[in-house]
């Protein structure tokens, strides 16, 4: 069965930077989108970026220039390095996952499009 398993979150000062690891078992990458997502207190869970099991990424247009996806196909785990960290990035990070065909060029941007979901990792920023 898939498992998706993030860690890397934490306490972080503004400015700070961060990287977010999700690994992934029972889902090749090669044939899996990976999303990440994050959910503040108090709002809707709102995209920040996927890669499609071609490798392609795609951000959210709020979040482009700070944010990086990428993957380790060897590892079978996506990245989320976050840099000029704010406040109000402060949100439960999550990944998610759907299978999509070998190699494709684009990736769903809406939690509904995903299947399997991590348990999340906490992402807090305050000095």
């Amino acid at each position: 069965q898939v498992q998706l398993v993030e860690s890397g979150g934490g306490l972080v000062q503004p400015g700070g930077s961060l990287r977010l690891s999700c690994a992934a078992s029972g889902a090749p990458l090669d044939y899996y989108a990976m999303g990440w997502f994050r959910q503040a207190p108090g709002k809707e869970r709102e995209v920040i970026a996927c890669i499609s099991s071609g490798g392609i990424p795609n951000y959210a247009e709020s979040v482009k220039g700070r944010f990086t996806i990428s993957r380790d196909t060897y590892k079978n785990t996506v990245y989320l390095e976050i840099s000029s960290l704010k406040p109000e990035d402060t949100a439960v990070y999550s990944c998610a996952t759907v299978r999509q065909g070998v190699y494709r060029s684009w990736c769903a941007r809406t939690p509904d499009d995903y299947v399997y979901w991590g348990q999340g990792t906490q992402v807090t920023v305050s000095s």
